[in-house]
């Protein structure tokens, strides 16, 4: 089914209280995208107890029940998990990859409310759900008479609803922080091939992978975990960002000496970070004067010219940005420091000619 007019989550509650309250609803969306947790929280909302029926995994007799005979007639008894005193929530998920004929034994359900002699208390909601056909998922075409029984939603990702979503329930912060900046990498549309793709289930999924891991989850495991949950390319861009988020901390131990600038290829993104980090820190911790400076400033200041020859022997492109100016033109670090600067490693003066 094509959408007309699609829906975020933040949508959802206020049109399922409307609709769903007096006529069955189908939810339409992609895999991953929420749809059951949105049913799931709505019934809650209203008190009621939410009681899931897989489609792909029902038989006609599952819901019309099987047959007792009682003075001297049969009667079919549906399941106690349907035949419930009190009202609910009936959540029909993927009904549409269900068969042809479990499809059928659910007319009366949806619209009448009742099978066979049973029908639901007064109160209870009737809702649907299912991914399109072109989302590469199982999914057989609803028959118009189901079609013309349900009022059709179409749900769509939103990455604003789902960090105000995340930032109640949670979410990693790496993962929050990362799509925040990238929040087109939220959702990408299921490959035609076997591989994992991004949705907002994946990076749940993924979330819940890194908490049990903690603060001792190494490089490679990381790879494994997001390559494993993840369309690839997003998954190597949250690799990298990570690793930048890690070296956030890592300044501190590059500048005490117990680690080095990063100097391979493929940390370059890294090390312009680190750089970034270290322009900092001197803006913060270098003297305006030199006049009067203290020895723990003289300390620092040779210091930072050491680890400035350092970074320029890996990139004298990334050492520039360290001593670079600001956007008009004006100096950010102090003038001595400069000045000292372009006399030990005139390479960088020289460069930015």
């Amino acid at each position: 089914m094509q959408a007309a007019v699609t829906v975020t989550p933040a949508r959802v509650p206020e049109l399922l209280l409307g609709l769903a309250t007096v006529r069955p609803v189908f939810l339409w969306g992609a895999p991953g995208i929420g749809k059951s947790s949105l049913v799931r929280e709505f019934a809650e909302s209203l008190g009621l107890e939410c009681v899931s029926l897989l489609g792909t995994q029902l038989a006609p007799e599952d819901l019309i029940g099987v047959p007792q005979i009682r003075d001297g007639r049969s009667v079919f008894c549906p399941p106690a998990s349907i035949a419930r005193d009190e009202p609910y929530c009936l959540f029909l998920d993927e009904l549409n990859a269900a068969t042809p004929d479990v499809q059928k034994a659910f007319y009366s359900l949806i619209l009448d409310r009742r099978i066979g002699d049973y029908e639901l208390p007064k109160g209870s909601v009737v809702i649907g759900a299912g991914n399109r056909a072109t989302d590469n998922a199982l999914a057989r075409p609803l028959a118009s008479a189901l079609v013309n029984r349900l009022t059709h939603v179409h749900l769509t990702a939103s990455p604003k609803d789902w960090l105000v979503w995340a930032a109640n329930n949670g979410i990693h912060p790496w993962i929050a922080d990362h799509l925040t900046d990238r929040p087109d990498h939220l959702w990408s549309k299921p490959p035609k091939t076997e591989e994992p793709f991004s949705t907002p289930r994946s990076w749940h999924m993924l979330s819940d992978a890194l908490h049990s891991f903690g603060r001792d989850l190494d490089e490679d495991t990381l790879k494994v975990l997001a390559h494993g949950t993840l369309t690839p390319a997003h998954a190597t861009a949250f690799c990298g960002y990570v690793k930048i988020v890690r070296s956030r901390f890592g300044i501190d131990a590059v500048v005490k000496g117990e680690a080095r600038w990063p100097h391979r290829p493929e940390d370059r993104d890294l090390l312009h970070y680190l750089a970034e980090s270290f322009r900092g820190r001197l803006v913060k911790e270098l003297p305006a004067s030199k006049e009067h400076m203290s020895a723990a400033g003289r300390q620092i200041a040779y210091r930072a010219k050491s680890l400035l020859v350092q970074l320029a022997e890996i990139s004298v492109e990334v050492a520039q940005t360290v001593i670079a100016p600001d956007a008009d033109g004006n100096p950010v670090l102090p003038s001595w420091f400069l000045v000292e600067a372009a006399r030990d490693m005139p390479r960088l003066v020289e460069a930015r000619r």
